[in-house]
């Protein structure tokens, strides 16, 4: 006879809901038995990790019955050498989405509220809900720019952290330096600003910036990084913060101790000296951007230029039958449900041969669409 248990769990827990990951490629394969499998869901880098993380990892491998570090000396060391910072500025964390509820845990308590900006990345909310605070959403408007005056007119004396993201997951928008700078000089003291800047490293625009400079003047700032997407260590899990040490020692109480495994470690201080690996990553890029906008031009379709390695393109009501279509080609990408963007696709930029194979196919799929309506 099975028991029947009535634990109850914490009530923040009624309000989560799961992270909804892009389909892995394996389960592609085993749902449509095709083995060539295009993946533009996760925003991975398509050239693969930096081969110096290779080396590094590879090197580590006899010393995996030894404790990592937990400190994370020798990769603080290298983060500081690289943003010309101290090495207790920064804390690693197991991915960005760690650092994210590291936060939560540190500063956020039941009747607080954290301000977000929507679309946006879901473990904003995640962590605050954790922490049984509350979500004060501000919508992005049509062309999913940032609106500074209603960021700060959602800030109340109940509020503790706002979380931006910049360039912004999914829609590749970004906050200006002005911007942010007019928002820091805004905010009461007891309130702290979240830059995700994971996506910093793909941005092109003049006027954009990752935050440091924000973080190097003294700001009530954290600056989230991380190694999964230019530096394509998305598999090992490394993310770190930037802030001032005050803000630093802080967070550490609620981390555990060994978050962040030896082979992930040798790996992001290696890739993080592999100029030769984002430059070929960055350029590639950009030119995958480029072959995108020009396809979706060509196709009538409107997108939101991005300073990402994605692309935000809306199809219209048959989006999800869009989706599900190139999902049965083998090809893999993000449908805007998620983000309450039905009408929307969010694409990787991939290789140029996967980025051609997608266009063909959501070409295909578009002339089928329009014949039969």
């Amino acid at each position: 006879m099975n028991p029947i248990f009535h634990v109850p769990t914490r009530k923040s827990l009624h309000k989560l809901k799961p992270y909804t990951p892009g389909k892995p490629i394996w389960e592609v394969q085993q749902e449509t038995g095709l083995s060539n499998i295009i993946k533009l869901a996760s925003n991975e880098n398509p050239l693969g990790p930096s081969p110096k993380a290779l080396e590094a990892a590879a090197a580590s491998l006899s010393e995996l019955h030894r404790y990592p570090d937990a400190g994370t000396v020798r990769l603080r060391q290298a983060l500081a050498l690289h943003h010309q910072l101290n090495p207790d500025n920064f804390i690693i964390s197991n991915g960005g989405d760690e650092l994210i509820v590291l936060l939560a845990q540190t500063f956020l308590d039941p009747d607080n509220e954290v301000i977000v900006c929507t679309p946006s990345f879901s473990e904003y909310e995640f962590g605050s809900l954790l922490m049984g605070a509350s979500v004060v959403q501000v919508p992005l408007p049509p062309t999913f720019a940032f609106h500074v005056e209603s960021i700060l007119a959602a800030v109340t004396e109940r509020t503790r952290l706002i979380c931006l993201c910049s360039p912004n997951n999914p829609t590749g928008t970004y906050l200006s330096r002005a911007e942010l700078q007019l928002i820091l000089d805004s905010l009461p003291k007891h309130v702290l600003f979240l830059l995700d800047a994971a996506y910093s490293g793909f941005a092109s625009a003049p006027d954009y910036t990752n935050g440091v400079e924000f973080v190097r003047a003294g700001y009530p700032l954290i600056v989230l990084q991380t190694f999964s997407k230019l530096y394509g260590l998305a598999g090992l899990r490394v993310g770190y913060g930037i802030a001032h040490e005050t803000f630093i020692q802080d967070i550490v109480k609620v981390k555990e101790p060994f978050n962040v495994n030896a082979l992930a470690q040798a790996a992001a201080t290696a890739a993080l000296g592999d100029k030769a690996h984002v430059q070929l990553t960055t350029e590639a890029n950009h030119e995958g951007r480029q072959q995108l906008y020009q396809a979706f031009q060509q196709l009538g379709l409107s997108y939101t230029e991005s300073m990402g390695n994605f692309v935000l393109v809306k199809i219209g009501d048959n989006a999800k039958q869009v989706y599900e279509a190139l999902l049965a080609q083998g090809i893999i990408v993000r449908f805007g449900g998620g983000w309450n963007l039905p009408e929307y696709l969010r694409i990787s930029v991939g290789l140029p041969e996967e980025n051609a194979d997608f266009i063909r196919a959501l070409s295909s799929i578009m002339a089928e669409s329009s014949a039969t309506r």
